[in-house]
């Protein structure tokens, strides 16, 4: 055995210690190993920095860009909204229905692309439905993954494996051959999450904190984080009187967020507004107090959907903490001598005065330099507050305003870059055409368009793409092929099939499952004559087989969605390990017994 081979099992080696054990950073792994293969001589400069302008990377740069701007035009919002209304709030028929809409839709576009835009879809759906992400978006990642089986263009190698079959003299496939199988792949992970999903996945929050900061303001302080919409029939005595007349802060101890009427819209209204019938309230409180309060003035519940109940979604509204500081205006007068909700529309729920928690009706009461307040508003008019020298916010908090206008400036972008794709173009210069026409169609600005890349995973991929490089380059992967096909080739066949598809999966997991394809296809050949069954269908396999990336999130579709899902290496070695599994018995099934 030549010494490259060896240095290069070695580095594998630790390398996948590393990432299952999960000690060390998922990227930081992936930059030691591509440097320990360049101080090894194994590789040298140009080779060793070759992830960071290979096609992967590339389209995962413009995949991300493409999203965000999709995101940012608000589209999703209604997509989310039309998931929950045909599949409810129920978790499973969630899963069902956006898994089988991803994997559709990565049949006809690239697994990634079809990730990329579902991802700010299934956030929208989690926030909506108080379900965990990551118990949505592996599911849906393995969906993507899983329909790139659906066509042969559905996924790189499938893309490939026709040009690697008429290299080799022999006849290539139609559009839809591989469709059959594709199906029942795609059905059985979805059936896998639906039966097992509870018992796999992972039971947290989402996003690597875990809880976002709202979430952990509301728990610090014990604030009511139930939004109630009530309306105003005809037959309510609240009409006509004023809040602090209703008594909303002094008997029943809830404040008034906004109040809506047909398309207009008072957010934190004045304690003089009059209220009317017809008019829909937004109030905040314990369930207690509202159902009082509702009884009282006969006030009927609207369940939380429809335009208004938008205005008060987690990504356009919260809570936030602001200090008064020594120069502020606010400084020895009230709320109500400041006029806190007509200049900012903001309510106040909570304040600390003299280190004392202060709720109810506190209008009256003086503020103090020093004293926090907790207001609940739009995230719009809680940026005038920030920017204002008369407090400050110490709750961090994004504006992501949705700017509609540029909806179909980004669909086309995003179905152009797709199209290019679909023409044959290639994937990284296709998505990042279509990411530059974003910026140049002023969906996002250039800055927007770095800060929506996630570094992490770009160095994940940049990093372990020279490690795939190497396995070819010193001939570990062809020996590492040979030395396994040795032992099965004279077993059963049903042996043989299964080698070919185990040495797929291993393959696609530390090399672009493109790249595996490309080692395999003469050997599964050479292999398949000398046993004397026919190449061309263990080709086929081998390709779909190379879509077999779960165990670990090196696969683009994984290591895009682990950032968003909050997932560690332990997740999807979980997860992925019995979906590895079932992958491997539905194809070694299907192709032994009705295809070969």
């Amino acid at each position: 055995m030549e010494s490259d081979i060896i240095i290069v099992l070695i580095i594998l080696s630790v390398t996948v210690i590393l990432l299952v054990l999960d000690l060390v950073r998922i990227d930081i792994v992936a930059i030691g190993c591509m440097l320990a293969l360049g101080w090894t001589g194994v590789l040298n400069s140009q080779e060793m920095f070759s992830g960071f302008s290979s096609n992967a990377v590339i389209a995962m740069l413009s995949v991300m860009i493409l999203g965000r701007g999709i995101a940012r035009t608000g589209i999703m919002d209604e997509f989310s909204k039309f998931i929950i209304s045909k599949a409810g709030s129920r978790k499973r028929n969630l899963v069902g229905l956006l898994s089988i809409s991803a994997g559709l839709l990565s049949g006809l576009i690239q697994n990634i692309g079809a990730a990329a835009l579902f991802l700010p879809g299934i956030m929208q759906v989690s926030r909506r439905t108080k379900i965990p992400a990551s118990s949505l978006i592996m599911p849906i990642g393995f969906a993507a993954i899983l329909g790139g089986t659906l066509t042969m263009v559905g996924s790189g190698p499938l893309i490939l494996v026709n040009d690697l079959l008429r290299n080799e003299g022999l006849e290539a496939y139609n559009l839809f051959s591989v469709t059959p199988v594709g199906i029942v792949l795609l059905l059985s992970g979805i059936g896998y999450f639906l039966l097992f999903g509870n018992k796999v996945l992972p039971k947290k929050k989402g996003g690597e904190t875990g809880k976002t900061e709202q979430e952990k303001l509301v728990e610090k302080l014990d604030l009511p984080d139930n939004i109630t919409l009530l309306t105003v029939p005809d037959e309510s005595s609240l009409a006509g009187k004023t809040t602090e007349e209703a008594g909303l802060w002094k008997t029943y101890n809830i404040n008034l967020l906004g109040i809506g009427k047909g398309e207009d819209v008072v957010y934190a209204p004045w304690r003089e507004n009059k209220f009317e019938n017809g008019q829909t309230l937004a109030v905040l409180g314990s369930a207690e107090n509202t159902e009082q309060f509702s009884k009282d003035f006969q006030l009927e519940n609207l369940s939380s959907s429809g335009n208004f109940s938008d205005d008060f979604d987690p990504n356009v509204s919260g809570f936030a903490e602001v200090i008064i500081p020594p120069d502020s205006e606010l400084a020895r007068k009230s709320i109500r001598e400041y006029s806190l909700r007509k200049r900012y529309a903001v309510e106040p729920v909570i304040l600390f005065n003299k280190g004392e928690r202060v709720g109810g009706d506190f209008s009256d009461v003086e503020i103090r330099t020093g004293d926090a307040l907790i207001v609940y508003g739009r995230w719009d008019n809680i940026k005038d507050l920030k920017e204002s020298a008369d407090f400050v916010v110490v709750t961090d908090f994004d504006v992501d305003k949705k700017d509609k206008s540029k909806t179909w400036p980004a669909i086309g972008c995003f179905v152009f870059a797709i199209t290019l794709a679909m023409f044959g173009f290639p994937i990284s210069m296709a998505f990042l055409t279509g990411a530059l026409c974003m910026v140049l169609a002023r969906v996002l600005n250039i800055g927007q368009a770095y800060d929506s890349i996630e570094w992490k995973v770009v160095f994940l991929l940049a990093g372990l793409i020279p490690l795939g490089v190497a396995m070819q380059k010193t001939g570990t992967a062809t020996f590492l092929a040979e030395s396994i096909m040795s032992v099965v080739i004279d077993l059963h066949p049903v042996f043989f099939i299964l080698m070919i598809g185990v040495l797929s999966t291993v393959f696609s997991l530390f090399m672009s499952n493109v790249g595996a394809i490309v080692v395999l296809t003469p050997l599964v050949i050479g292999m398949a004559s000398i046993a004397g069954i026919d190449p061309r269908p263990l080709v086929l396999m081998a390709a779909v087989c190379a879509a077999n990336s779960f165990i670990l999130p090196t696969h683009q579709v994984n290591a895009f969605l682990m950032s968003s899902g909050g997932y560690r290496n332990a997740d999807y070695l979980k997860a992925g390990s019995g979906m590895t599994i079932l992958f491997l018995a539905v194809t070694v099934t299907l192709f032994y017994f009705f295809i070969i």
